[in-house]
This record gives C-alpha cells, structure tokens and sequence, in this order.
C-alpha cells in the first residue's frame, strides 16, 4: 500500500442561505506528514484554494463540533453521521462547505491503514517537514 491517500469529495459550497453549489474538493494525505490533510477546490472563475488541516480534526468533527480559529468542523445531526460543515476563515474572507460525512469517513478510514491514529509521532520526519516549510514548498 502507497503512502498517500487521495480522495475526491464533492462538497456543496454554499455561498449565502439561498445559493449554494457542488464543487469536487481533493483531499491528500501522506505518511510523509502524518498529521496534516490537505484540501484543495476551485470556486467557479476563481483560482483554486488550498487548505492544510489537522487529520485529527476531521476525526473529531465527524462526531462533535471541533476545532478554533481558521478551521472549524460541526456535524449538522448529533444524533446520527450525516453532514457536516466546514468552516475556512482567513481575516473576513471565509467559506462554508457542507459534505455528507460517509465519504469523509472512508477516506480516513484509508488514512488509518497507512498510519494509525496515535501512531504519527513514529512516521513524522519533522527535520524535513522544517526543511521543506523553511524553503517554502508547502
């Protein structure tokens, strides 16, 4: 099995309460970065955004309202796994996404076989995660 996992979900973007659409969002993982999962998608005319994000923080937005600041992740039900929100915000810019929680599940089920949740401090190579940041290669 590769060390990478790569997933296309389509999300619905939702611009304002009476306008939303679907858009398909790339989300990677790789061993080499164990605890990060990055997210990319394209608005329609625009330049295509990306995100990098706790692996952990999905996990516990599936289940109950998680994260602070820039990412934030609330499921719409409590009582079972439907959808969740996502919340992206940098100063006043931010986007809404709404995605069916299955499909996120599945892809962090596949992150799992690769490295365990609890189990990153022991794939992480931080020396060339600081590296590569400290050359700007994100």
């Amino acid at each position: 099995m590769s060390g990478r996992v790569q997933a296309q979900v389509m999300m619905s973007f939702l611009a304002s309460e009476e306008l939303s659409f679907r858009i398909p969002v790339e989300l990677v993982y790789e061993a080499s970065d164990p605890y990060a999962v990055r997210c990319a998608f394209a608005l329609p005319g625009d330049e295509p955004v990306h995100w990098v994000f706790g692996r952990e923080l999905l996990v516990d937005g599936v289940s109950r309202p998680a994260g602070e600041g820039d990412v934030r992740i609330t499921p719409v039900s409590a009582e079972s796994l439907s959808d969740l929100l996502i919340r992206l915000q940098v100063g006043d810019a931010g986007a809404l996404l709404r995605v069916s929680a299955p499909p996120l599940v599945a892809f962090l089920d596949r992150t799992d076989r690769i490295v365990p949740l609890g189990q990153e401090p022991a794939c992480a190579d931080f020396d060339a995660e600081l590296d590569r940041l400290l050359a700007g290669r994100l």
